[in-house]
């Protein structure tokens, strides 16, 4: 219920002992066949945020299909849609569980979601084989600032039973409830972050900026050709879009 992402860190080195604890800690998560690796690099100077730790959480099908290739097993018989989906889930796992180890240990962490993007370099500074993909980067360290946590969605906008569905004024409050949540502490004018608008006219400032605009503007605007993430995809060896799966 505490969870914070920490940009600021300290410049305290994190001991092996705490690494092999919050990484065991990840690895305890439920999983499909353990699709996951992790990386690491510990160089404050050149990591994000100046962070000590960078994780590198991977999808990781390569390590998986040397266990059938043992077995003699035909590791592609599966389609790689559903394969990935379930690494995916892995992963996910994986990583939350390595977060909330962390945290409960001192440690701050931020998720870097636009990883996929940067998948080849990464590939390429870690001489991966094909079939692991780079999937998300958790930053790591311990804490130089202590924000507060982040308002989340209203229940009724999440928890939905029997029946999913919200009316026009639960959907309302669940925006109001975040915008307000972000200019209460004037999050965006702090950051001196403002997403550029594409083709329209500016009509916001930083008194009215907040985190549904914010993240409109991501979705609205950003990637909106599939073809460069497919080609990341394919020459990390997930024919997501030419293998197995007919399309």
């Amino acid at each position: 219920m505490s969870h914070r992402s920490i940009r600021q860190y300290t410049a305290e080195t994190v001991d092996d002992s705490t690494i092999e604890t919050i990484v065991r800690a990840g690895q305890q998560a439920a999983f499909a066949s353990q699709a996951y690796s992790f990386l690491l690099k510990r160089d404050s100077g050149n990591n994000p945020f100046h962070a000590p730790l960078l994780f590198t959480v991977c999808i990781d099908a390569y390590k998986f299909e040397c266990i059938m290739n043992k077995r003699g097993w035909d590791e592609t018989a599966m389609n790689d849609v559903f394969l990935f989906i379930l690494n995916m889930q892995d992963a996910c796992y994986a990583a939350q569980n390595l977060v909330i180890a962390a945290e409960s240990m001192g440690l701050g962490t931020c998720y870097l979601g636009m990883t996929p993007y940067n998948a080849e370099k990464i590939a390429d500074d870690y001489s991966l084989p094909e079939r692991v993909f780079p999937f998300v980067q958790i930053t790591a360290g311990y804490p130089a600032e202590n924000p507060k946590p982040r308002p989340r969605y209203p229940l009724d906008f999440t928890l939905f039973e029997d029946k999913y569905g919200f009316s026009e004024e639960t959907l309302d409050s669940a925006m109001e409830r975040m915008d307000l949540g972000y200019l209460r502490e004037d999050y965006y004018k702090k950051a001196g972050y403002m997403i550029p608008l594409k083709g329209k006219e500016e009509t916001h400032d930083y008194s009215t900026y907040s985190w549904t605009e914010h993240i409109s503007r991501k979705w609205g605007q950003w990637y909106p050709q599939k073809d460069s993430i497919l080609k990341i995809l394919s020459r990390c060896g997930f024919g997501i879009a030419d293998k197995n799966n007919n399309s």
